[in-house]
């Protein structure tokens, strides 16, 4: 997708997508090394987990509170200010972390990313035609594979300056980076129409009145089968990505001996399959297939795990292969999968059902990080038998859904 395609982009979509580069490239520069970065520096692979978990426990407070903060500050000023508190300040402690403790502390600022992650989600489609909304999350995916082309970046860092160092690095430019799209996109962005009446309908709210109507919201969302597949299959995915995401670097330097400069390479190589999918093979999905395009992308999924499982120590053809399924597995199935998420819920409701919803994925996953830290004491091969075992559930429930949605073609938002 060119240039040209982003210029037809207007008003929030716009103000939103262009700054978001200054958030994404760092953040594929210092995910990579995250956790090898803690382990170098004293923290047990136990230890990362209870940090992962502690990190995800503040998330499920702030994703609860979210809906509330993001309708009675606006979304521009809960997406700013709540920005800087969570990324700002916790890549700058990241930076001078020394222990366990700095780790602690950095996770409990971190976890109150969700604010912010409500207020975009709701800047960024609530003045977006729905149908325009799947070209959206499109674009943004397309961001974010770029973002990963840039992952080498830091193992530069590392090879120029060990390990240690260069990550330090990685954080502070990382805070500055952020900071600055923090700030541009504020100005490049207006509040929404709805963002203005929710402002107006809480101001005189207290925050007990204000949680009250998620008891509502959450009746709603129970009594609503269809909504709630989707929202497991949404949740499983979740689960698994936080599980790879945090063991899968380790797992390559410890486990199979890869050179920490080396492994940086393959979140590029990954971007660079996804570019080539978006370009020449999503196109030509048309959207009654997009179930079963979906269906197809976890089954891949399961078969890249499992090679990963038994790849042989130091065999690059192997971990390549098994990096270009995953890369067309997450093609096949995170953008349709966002897209049918956000056109499932309704505009008036969307910061409390978004809130609820991510509350939902985080009560699953939060023991995400102790139960990885632990299956991966016990063999390293485990946690990834696990994202398996997560894409493996996914496939009976989106059929499901699939054929429920064919049977009866029911509305499934609300």
């Amino acid at each position: 997708m060119g240039s040209t395609s982003f210029r037809q982009l207007t008003g929030n979509a716009r103000g939103c997508l262009v700054y978001e580069p200054l958030f994404l490239i760092p953040y594929s520069m210092f995910t990579t090394y995250t956790s090898i970065y803690m382990y170098q520096l004293g923290v047990t692979e136990t230890g990362i987990g209870w940090i992962t978990s502690i990190g995800l426990l503040v998330q499920v407070l702030s994703s609860f509170l979210s809906g509330y903060l993001t309708d009675r500050l606006g979304r521009k000023k809960a997406l700013l200010y709540f920005d800087v508190l969570s990324w700002s300040v916790a890549t700058l402690l990241w930076a001078v972390s020394q222990n366990f403790w700095f780790f602690v502390i950095a996770a409990v600022i971190n976890g109150f990313q969700k604010v912010p992650h409500t207020a975009f989600y709701c800047l960024l489609v609530e003045d977006t035609a729905p149908k325009e909304r799947t070209y959206v999350f499109t674009l943004l995916q397309l961001i974010s594979v770029v973002g990963g082309l840039f992952a080498p970046l830091g193992g530069l860092l590392v090879y120029h300056f060990s390990l240690v160092p260069g990550v330090r690095i990685m954080f502070v430019l990382a805070c500055i980076l952020m900071t600055i799209q923090f700030i541009g996109r504020h100005y490049a962005t207006r509040e929404t129409e709805i963002g203005y009446r929710k402002m107006k309908e809480t101001k005189a709210m207290g925050l007990r009145e204000g949680m009250s109507d998620y008891v509502q919201v959450m009746k709603s969302m129970l009594g609503n089968p269809l909504l709630m597949m989707i929202f497991g299959v949404y949740i499983l995915f979740n689960f698994q990505m936080t599980v790879k995401t945090t063991y899968v670097s380790i797992f390559m330097v410890e486990y199979l001996h890869l050179g920490s400069g080396l492994i940086s390479v393959f979140p590029a190589f990954s971007s660079v399959i996804m570019l080539i999918f978006m370009r020449w093979i999503m196109p030509r999905i048309g959207e009654r297939h997009v179930h079963r395009t979906m269906v197809w992308g976890f089954v891949i999924s399961v078969l890249s795990n499992v090679m990963l499982v038994f790849a042989p120590q130091g065999d690059l053809l192997v971990l390549s292969l098994s990096t270009v399924i995953a890369a067309f597995g997450t093609m096949m199935t995170y953008p349709y999968l966002e897209t049918a998420v956000a056109n499932a819920i309704d505009d008036e409701n969307r910061a409390k059902i978004f809130a609820l919803l991510q509350v939902l994925i985080l009560i699953v996953i939060s023991p995400s990080g102790i139960i990885g830290g632990w299956a991966y004491g016990i063999d390293p091969r485990i946690p990834f038998l696990l994202v398996a075992g997560a894409f493996v559930i996914s496939i009976p429930l989106m059929l499901l859904y699939s054929n429920k949605i064919k049977a009866a073609p029911i509305e499934a938002g609300i």
